[in-house]
């Protein structure tokens, strides 16, 4: 198994991700609800335009984030550290994305929030289970 393949078996089993944004001086992050494309190498979500992240993503914005898992066991950590692009996704795109999305996320059915795009460029994955400290790395630049 690949590390990608490594990597998105267990991105495909979690489901928040911590995702930050910035733009001049100023950072800022949130959480959200996930899915996880394995072809893309992408997450999806949603998020309100308006909200502070939304503002300061715009429609296209650098990104760094994290999605980890909950063991308080030293040896069961994994966790996922990335960085790439954030986009907000237009329909006629977002509209299978988002029938996606909502199959995983029912609640996300009465939500009028717009769909996004964090494209992964840079992928480390810690895994404990597989060694103290042992990292799978994915790149994009490397995949061309």
């Amino acid at each position: 198994m690949d590390a990608l393949d490594a990597i998105s078996k267990w991105l495909a089993k979690q489901h928040v991700v911590t995702y930050c944004v910035g733009r001049e001086d100023a950072l800022w992050c949130a959480n959200a609800f996930y899915i996880y494309d394995r072809e893309r190498v992408a997450f999806y979500l949603l998020s309100d335009t308006q909200s502070r992240h939304g503002q300061m993503a715009g429609k296209l914005a650098s990104v760094a984030g994290t999605v980890n898992g909950q063991t308080k066991t030293v040896a069961l950590i994994r966790g996922v550290q990335f960085a790439g692009e954030l986009r907000l996704v237009e329909e006629p795109e977002s509209e299978a994305l988002r029938e996606r999305y909502n199959r995983r996320f029912p609640v996300a059915r009465v939500m009028s929030s717009p769909l996004w795009e964090i494209r992964l460029d840079e992928i480390k994955f810690t895994d404990n289970t597989l060694g103290f400290g042992k990292k799978l790395v994915w790149l994009r630049a490397e995949q061309a």
